[in-house]
């Protein structure tokens, strides 16, 4: 009984040592699975070449009321080029005026833009796993657009960690060049409306929804988001109710899922 007890601890001990070792393996194999190559940023950017060409009709509608504002070709150009958030950029050439009211711009801008802290924590599982310059220098190029097919991709278990950065380019791209087009045609053309380009956005974001629809445990966010957002609209001003929808719909997750 002496003898046996001490070698039933060893024993014991080898099995907690090489149940760990394999824990270590296997997140070692998890954190190796998202990878950051030419080719996932190929893929991202091929993938997003459909979703990319409707933004960039929205880009033409940014470009022409840019004009309409008082930009120049160069300076709408640069602004696409530098900001790439199309939201916040026609939110800003609306307000622009003479004097120009930069906290107007800069808080309503603001709040558009903080639903990106929300998206960009959505990707922190797969992000985090990359080099800093990799995932912040992704994060520069996030849109909407393609967050949400990140997201899928991510979802699906591909591990590619760059298509993000793919995506990006390929919205980057189409993005400043529609804005080139529609600045260089907004004093000719006139109201972007005419034509039915102020749609473009909406129309992107319902193709979007439908593949970012998971079945019924998606419907309660999606209508805490939508009601919250409608709420706010009419009870705030300015763009308060993007990022209101969007913390409301995080909150109901976390409860639901803490349960």
């Amino acid at each position: 009984m002496d003898g046996s007890e001490p070698t039933e601890g060893v024993r014991a001990r080898e099995t907690v040592d090489d149940s760990t070792e394999s824990g270590r393996e296997a997140a070692d194999g998890d954190a190796a699975a998202v990878t950051f190559d030419r080719e996932g940023i190929r893929a991202g950017f091929l993938t997003c070449l459909p979703v990319a060409l409707g933004v960039g009709g929205y880009g033409i509608a940014f470009g022409m009321l840019a004009r309409r504002a008082g930009l120049s070709v160069a300076e709408a150009t640069l602004m696409s080029a530098t900001v790439l958030a199309g939201a916040a950029q026609i939110v800003a050439v609306e307000l622009w005026a003479e004097p120009l009211p930069v906290a107007a711009i800069v808080l309503t801008t603001l709040a558009i833009n903080l639903r990106y802290s929300l998206m960009g924590a959505a990707l922190g599982p797969w992000l985090e796993r990359l080099a800093p310059a990799r995932s912040y220098g992704s994060l520069l190029l996030m849109a909407d657009e393609n967050w949400a097919l990140t997201m899928r991709e991510l979802k699906s278990g591909s591990g590619r960690g760059a298509f993000l950065l793919g995506t990006g380019i390929a919205i980057w791209v189409f993005w400043v060049a529609a804005t080139v087009v529609g600045a260089a045609a907004g004093g000719v053309i006139g109201d972007p409306a005419r034509y039915g380009l102020d749609f473009v956005l909406a129309a992107v974001f319902v193709a979007l929804a439908v593949d970012l629809w998971e079945g019924r445990p998606t419907l309660v966010p999606w209508l805490v988001a939508l009601a919250t957002a409608v709420v706010a609209a009419a009870l705030l001003p300015g763009r308060w109710y993007i990022l209101l929808g969007g913390l409301a719909a995080a909150a109901v997750e976390v409860v639901r899922h803490d349960r």
